[in-house]
């Protein structure tokens, strides 16, 4: 087991790992829109969702992987009205390929951002 680390990415604000690689997969922890300095992006959807992604594609290429890899992502939403406007976005960065997805409604995310997702993928 690998952990993978990237400045390209905001560090983790708790006790966990940014990823970790286990064999040829690599495992993300959730993603919130803090820009790699840790700034929260208190913006849109839209905007959030951006940073998000962002964020997976550093984190992926980090470990060796990259968004073409990505075999499930899990997606929370505090509004699943935003559901459109984020896949709108998410199919840009995934363009023809589409790994197996959840997405899941919530209350309440860390730092009140909008969105959170969270990826596996193949090395």
């Amino acid at each position: 087991m690998n952990f993978v680390q990237s400045d390209n990415v905001p560090k983790a604000i708790g006790p966990y790992s940014q990823a970790v690689q286990v064999g040829d997969m690599i495992f993300t922890s959730g993603q919130i829109a803090l820009k790699p300095n840790g700034e929260f992006l208190n913006e849109d959807v839209e905007a959030q969702t951006e940073q998000v992604l962002t964020n997976l594609k550093n984190l992926l290429e980090a470990g060796g992987s990259s968004i073409q890899k990505v075999v499930k992502t899990t997606m929370f939403l505090v509004n699943m009205e935003d559901f459109a406007k984020v896949n709108t976005i998410y199919a840009k960065y995934f363009g023809e390929h589409k790994p197996a997805r959840s997405t899941i409604g919530i209350k309440v995310l860390p730092r009140n951002a909008l969105i959170e997702i969270e990826a596996i993928a193949k090395l």
